[in-house]
């Protein structure tokens, strides 16, 4: 097999993979980089042009894998793509939010590039999206091999699937991003036990060290407990979420919360996407069982909407509960512009419930200090740190250990890393030379092919 990362600067970002099994090439995910604009934001689709592409596969819906599919199907349009069943229902929905977010970043920030594709575009693309039932083998053809694949559920988010393939006598895996604990509403990874030649595997946490007595069910305690806390002291707490999986699941731990009484009464704020998905999630648990969510949690927890205009370092004192994107509080956006008039108050708190990228306000706000400075450029806020900042680990990815210990049992000859910051990789790298010393690791440098 032939391996290539299209991502252009590796890390997490746009990800992409070009797998070739003898005359038959495989595309795995064609995401959007989450920090940066244009076409330098799209994976190095250049090594595609001209060349034929038999088959695309989407591991799940987050923008940094879906957010460049439609232009590399513009450029391959008689190429299938295959999907779970959950992510063909969340797909399109996803990439026309894109399509917004492209058309705006347009007008606010000049990017000339914007927008990739346009709604129309996704609607003719998306008649091509196939839904792969997760444990049913599928075969696929080129001119002269032929590849088996089968898609297994990771957890991580509604939809997303590690990847079988087999090409003759040869076994490959690949875990996309993957969480192997249950979550509130998605049961964890179910991958094979058992040998494969050749894994790639997601290394997001490899940094983060498993914390004695930590447990998924603790987390969410802690949450509510912290939660209750801030209202007790006439403060509002600011949750910012991914749309896309952590907004889901945080409504229903709130509704368990509110429903057995340990959830203070309070305002609660939401909008955005994540809101609008409630409705895909609530079928896709009708249609699929593959989660366990109901949009009634919504009604009944009375939600509230933000006020159309968030004015810049304003605190409301609502006593509040505010539920919003973006999860690690993107320029621009409302968890962005609630922060800038909470942090400098003391009866206020953030809670971070995902992974926070450091280079994002954030992760910036994550490594401060209490009296820290802290400035909110776009909104031309600056204000000292004093509320509290809280980091509870309910994360979509799995921790380090568990990763590690399904690579090391599957015997691999090769396993290559992806998905993962420099020192993430590192500790991966460090730990299976010692624990699968037999295995060849690969950290690929983008653009580079490999014989793997």
């Amino acid at each position: 097999m032939k391996l290539t990362d299209l991502n252009r600067d590796g890390g997490i970002g746009a990800n992409s993979l070009l797998l070739q099994f003898g005359d038959l090439r495989i595309l795995v995910d064609c995401g959007l980089h989450p920090k940066k604009a244009g076409r330098g934001a799209t994976p190095d689709l250049a090594r595609l042009h001209g060349q034929r592409l038999d088959l695309i596969l989407l591991t799940h819906c987050h923008l940094d894998h879906l957010g460049s599919l439609p232009v590399v199907m513009r450029e391959h349009p008689d190429t299938p793509v295959v999907m779970s069943q959950p992510s063909r229902m969340l797909a399109e929905r996803m990439l026309h939010n894109s399509a917004n977010v492209m058309l705006r970043q347009r007008d606010e920030d000049d990017v000339k590039d914007y927008p990739l594709f346009t709604h129309d575009e996704i609607e003719r693309v998306a008649r091509r999206f196939t839904a792969l039932p997760f444990g049913v083998a599928k075969k696929f053809r080129a001119l002269k091999d032929e590849i088996e694949i089968i898609l297994h559920p990771a957890g991580h988010v509604a939809g997303a699937a590690g990847v079988e393939l087999r090409h003759k006598s040869r076994a490959i895996f690949i875990t996309g991003d993957v969480l192997f604990e249950n979550q509130r509403i998605l049961p964890g990874a179910q991958f094979p036990a058992g040998h494969f030649d050749t894994v790639i595997m997601e290394t997001t946490r490899g940094t983060t060290e498993r914390v004695a007595g930590r447990s998924r069910a603790g987390e969410m305690a802690r949450l509510v407990a912290s939660i209750n806390d801030t209202l007790d002291r006439g403060g509002s707490f600011l949750l910012p979420v991914f749309a896309l999986g952590r907004m889901q699941e945080v409504l229903t731990i709130l509704h368990d919360a509110r429903k057995f009484h340990r959830l203070h009464d309070c305002p609660i704020y939401a909008s955005g996407l994540g809101l609008d998905l409630a409705d895909y999630f609530d079928e896709i648990t009708r249609k699929t069982r593959c989660l366990q969510f109901s949009k009634a949690a919504i009604r009944e927890l009375k939600l509230k909407p933000l006020p159309r205009q968030l004015k810049p370092g304003e605190d409301a004192k609502q006593n509040a509960l505010y539920l919003v994107s973006s999860g690690m509080m993107v320029e621009r956006t409302p968890s962005y512009t609630l922060a800038s008039g909470l942090i400098g108050h003391a009866r206020n708190t953030v809670g971070f419930v995902g992974y926070c990228d450091p280079d994002t306000p954030g992760g910036h706000l994550l490594a401060a200090q209490p009296g820290d400075d802290f400035l909110f450029k776009t909104a031309n806020v600056k204000t000292k740190v004093k509320a509290k900042v809280e980091r509870f680990h309910l994360s979509g990815h799995a921790d380090r250990e568990e990763l590690l210990e399904f690579a090391v049992q599957t015997g691999a000859r090769s396993i290559v890393l992806t998905h993962g910051d420099p020192p993430a990789r590192k500790w991966f790298a460090e730990q299976l030379a010692v624990k699968a010393p037999e295995s060849k690791v690969l950290d690929p440098v983008p653009g580079k092919e490999y014989l793997v």
